[in-house]
């Protein structure tokens, strides 16, 4: 089973630089991910770039992932 934990390595390893908390059940979870490159970027651009850095997990092993994108800047609003 995935745990928050999971989710928040492979987003790291696939997004070097980027704090991120995530919560969940095993199959629903909610991250919150904030990183430097979202800077001038669209809300599905961040999301696309959270994807990319997931890969396949994101098929096969999570089931479903809100995310909340933001920029260091953002985060400290």
């Amino acid at each position: 089973m995935v745990t928050p934990k999971d989710i928040e390595d492979w987003i790291c390893a696939g997004l070097p630089g980027t704090e991120v908390t995530v919560e969940g059940d095993g199959a629903h979870f909610d991250a919150v991910i904030i990183h430097p490159d979202f800077a001038g970027k669209s809300l599905v651009q961040r999301h696309q770039m959270v994807y990319q850095a997931l890969g396949d997990k994101m098929r096969s092993q999570i089931h479903a992932l809100s995310m909340k994108t933001l920029t260091p800047e953002e985060h400290r609003d």
